[in-house]
């Protein structure tokens, strides 16, 4: 099966390369940094699979590039708004994705956030290592208590239910919405459904893990900001366009809300200049999969998806199986 070419957009851990070194004939982008636009398109033509990367756009372009002969795009994350899949589906291109593997490295970096942003983590790192610490005193940075506070979970699924596990070790009240009612989810945890108004009304914390789409962009903007209590803090794990970033920047400047701790930004890598100076902002470099453990189980998986589309099959993690009737 060298006869067969496979492309991974991005340097990933070295086992999943391995694998597919061991049928096919593997390119890897070593540089690292994203591909530019026309480098990517470039690199996918020929190919038979593809294992891209969430900033990877993957539209009628790239998948005209690659060519008639490619069956899989195998998206190195969970999130797959990257794609058009029924773009794919008329192709008989399969598309899939890594979900459960990422869910408790992504749920821990949520309670990592939500943590440093309630006791004031970041900014009192700041403070000892610009020499501005000069002894402990009463009043000196305080901030507020996690446990038997309310927690409010935007988006109840793998990963939303994972954090809200944890907060069971905070004596927490756990509220969420959904696109239904979960009734194991609620038995395992205590958690109530409510609307998302009531949610933000009454949680001390909001951790955000909705998918973007459509109906999510920008799901918690200015209005939002006026329901949430002065005292919450807001958590985004997910993807940054679920924020209004402007508008999250002057919640915080007027103290509208607490704190926020986020993961993820609306025009990452860049972010929103009025968060930057903001301490009571918690902002990390998307790191909610980067764990060792995580990122080589990703690859694998990614892989896998590949091996699975070339031998025929359909992907353990497809997406869209429906593609198999256009091969």
């Amino acid at each position: 099966m060298k006869d067969q070419k496979v492309y991974i957009t991005r340097m990933i851990p070295e086992r999943a390369i391995r694998l597919l070194e061991g049928h096919y004939s593997v390119g890897v982008n070593t540089e690292d940094r994203a591909l530019r636009r026309e480098e990517l398109i470039d690199k996918v033509r020929g190919m038979h699979g593809v294992m891209s990367m969430l900033n990877d756009r993957i539209d009628d372009e790239l998948m005209d590039a690659a060519g008639s002969q490619c069956r899989i795009f195998a998206n190195y994350a969970v999130g797959f708004n990257n794609i058009d899949i029924p773009s794919a589906s008329q192709r008989g291109i399969f598309i899939s994705n890594t979900p459960d593997v990422l869910t408790d490295a992504t749920a821990d970096l949520a309670w990592t956030l939500l943590l440093a942003a309630a006791r004031r983590v970041a900014e009192g790192d700041s403070t000892v290592r610009s020499g501005r610490f000069v002894g402990w005193s009463p009043l000196f940075m305080l901030g507020v208590e996690v446990t038997g506070k309310t927690l409010g979970i935007v988006g109840a699924g793998r990963i939303g239910q994972a954090v809200s596990r944890r907060a069971s070790g905070f004596d927490m009240k756990i509220l969420y919405t959904a696109n239904n009612i979960k009734p194991d989810f609620e038995k395992k945890t205590g958690a109530s459904f409510v609307g998302l108004n009531s949610l933000l009304e009454l949680s001390d914390f909001v951790s955000l893990h909705v998918p973007l789409t459509p109906a999510t962009y920008h799901l918690i903007s200015e209005p939002e900001f006026r329901i949430m209590k002065k005292t919450a803090i807001l958590i985004n794990t997910s993807r940054g366009p679920v924020i209004d970033e402007k508008a999250l920047a002057e919640a915080l400047r007027a103290g509208q809300i607490r704190g926020a701790g986020l993961d993820v930004y609306e025009r990452e890598p860049e972010v929103e200049k009025g968060l930057l100076d903001l301490d009571n902002a918690v902002l990390c470099p998307h790191l909610g999969s980067a764990t060792l453990e995580t990122r080589h189980r990703m690859g694998l998986m990614a892989a896998e998806n590949i091996l699975a589309a070339l031998r025929g099959e359909i992907p353990p993690q497809c997406l869209n199986p429906e593609a198999v009737k256009n091969r």
